[in-house]
């Protein structure tokens, strides 16, 4: 059984930094892309940034140069270092994990959520 259990979200005022952290365990095999992401009151959940298992990222472009994902292999740790809090940021963060077979995804594992904020 795959687990994610994020931590590290908080309130922060506008301009500070949180880093969310997602701790995985369970058996993993394959092509994995973990990423975070995020969603609003009212809005649809929308990806923030991803890292693949070869460390290549992608950030959404209102974040891009603000946030940083990263991972600690070692510890199945994904992160998400967020800088430059905005109010807009204001959202239930989830990581995710999805386990590839060639190009399709074939596992696909959520994490509970944690709040983060930035406040104006």
């Amino acid at each position: 059984q795959v687990q994610l259990v994020e931590s590290g979200g908080g309130l922060v005022q506008a301009g500070g930094s949180l880093r969310l952290s997602c701790v995985v365990s369970g058996n993993i095999f394959g092509m994995i892309v973990m990423g975070w992401y995020r969603q609003a009151p009212g809005e649809e959940r929308e990806l923030v940034a991803d890292i693949t298992s070869g460390g290549r990222t992608n950030y959404e472009d209102s974040v891009k140069g603000r946030f940083t994902i990263f991972r600690d292999n070692a510890k199945n740790t994904v992160f998400l270092q967020m800088n430059s809090l905005k109010p807009e940021d204001t959202a239930v963060y989830y990581c995710n994990l999805k386990i590839y077979d060639h190009s399709i995804v074939t596992h696909n594992y959520w994490g509970q959520g944690t709040q983060g904020a930035g406040s104006s």
